[in-house]
């Protein structure tokens, strides 16, 4: 039986199972309280990456926490925001 981690997170098992495939706590939590009755559909219209300024990568790579990112390139702001 999965442990209870409390109201903020949805799907215990699921959230263990990432935990222990090696994710992230951040990553396990956000994708067991993902809503599995709408993944896989499409989001908004969000410009890519690819798109963003040096600044606006590093201003979400800073709310988002990535340590580092002040000596980090453009495409090493991305990677590393996708792979968060």
């Amino acid at each position: 039986m999965a442990k209870d981690h409390g109201s903020s997170i949805k799907d215990d098992e699921q959230y263990e199972a990432l935990r222990d495939q090696g994710a992230s706590k951040e990553k396990a939590a956000r994708i067991a309280n993902s809503d599995r009755t709408r993944s896989g559909e499409k989001g908004g219209s969000s410009p890519t990456y690819e798109d963003w300024s040096k600044d606006d990568l590093e201003e979400r790579a800073k709310e988002i926490g990535i340590e580092g990112r002040s000596n980090m390139d453009k495409g090493e702001l991305i990677d590393a925001l996708r792979n968060h």
